[in-house]
């Protein structure tokens, strides 16, 4: 296979997205470069090309179609205004984009209007205000957005905040409802067409999320008991039941959310269930 038929995929380079992107791609089956210096690194074996980029620039090479897919973050996507899509959240690297002032002072999103505002995302936020009819002067910059307040260059600022413990400490405090909710995303060019390839990433990357949530959990069961144990533990599908060499006992097998995983175990027991086994899943395709 030659180089230009490589799925071209866009992955951060540093960054909060970095290593997550790199360990899930990991997980997905895919080389990953073990030296940071790398740029690029063919995966021949799975059709694959990585470009290692900044997270800012990942949807502008691919809303150009320079690359044919890449991992970002959503509020980079929606700030960039690329002509690239959300194929797929990914479940990790979770934040919200929220408006901050400072503290004890009464702020709604309407006062805002005729206010400069902070920000490092200055398309997404423009969107976000024009929508609602309110013309703010943006203040763009790359970073420490909670110092210009104090500095005297914004009213407010718009930022990612993850716990909010970085704006308390510069005395602001969050007002009105988010303006995004961001996570890591796998995006593609608006209108591309979906190759051999990104089937395969898709359904990895779908597999590995799937093994992230679920657990597998194995029990024995009295008859008596069977309905109540597996009303439980439904399964994607349905829970796969055995007959035991004791007689009157069932074993019984089914895939879980692993955020319920231990509640259930203890709902099993009440219900009569013995050797309850919890299992991680490695990898699966649904």
């Amino acid at each position: 296979m030659t180089q230009e038929q490589l799925l071209k995929i866009a992955v951060p380079n540093k960054g909060a997205l970095a290593e997550a992107s790199a360990q899930m791609l990991r997980e997905a089956g895919y080389r990953q470069r073990s030296d940071n210096k790398e740029l690029v690194l063919v995966d021949a074996e799975n059709h694959v090309e990585f470009y290692y980029l900044r997270p800012r620039d990942i949807a502008v090479y691919v809303g150009e179609g320079t690359l044919d897919i890449g991992l970002t973050g959503r509020d980079m996507l929606l700030d960039s205004g690329a002509e690239a899509d959300e194929v797929m959240p990914l479940g990790f690297g979770r934040s919200r984009f929220r408006f901050a002032a400072p503290a004890h002072e009464q702020w709604s999103i309407e006062a805002l209007n005729g206010k400069r505002v902070a920000t490092s995302y200055p398309g997404l936020l423009q969107g976000y205000l024009h929508e609602r009819g309110i013309e703010s002067r943006m203040i763009k910059l790359d970073g420490a957005v909670e110092s210009a307040i104090r500095l005297g260059v914004a009213d407010a600022i718009a930022d990612v905040v993850e716990t909010g413990t970085t704006l308390r400490k510069a005395g602001l405090e969050l007002f009105g409802d988010p303006i995004c909710h961001s996570e890591a995303i796998l995006i593609q060019r608006r209108g591309g067409v979906d190759t051999e390839a990104l089937e395969l990433l898709k359904r990895r990357l779908s597999g590995v999320l799937v093994a992230r949530n679920y657990v597998m959990v194995d029990y024995d069961v009295p008859q008596e008991h069977l309905d109540e144990a597996t009303a439980l533990t439904p399964g994607l599908e349905s829970p796969t039941v055995s007959t035991l060499a004791k007689e009157g006992w069932f074993a019984v097998r089914a895939m879980v959310p692993r955020r319920d995983a231990q509640k259930m175990m203890d709902d099993l027991w009440s219900a009569g269930a013995k050797g309850i086994l919890l299992t991680d899943i490695a990898a699966c395709r649904l």
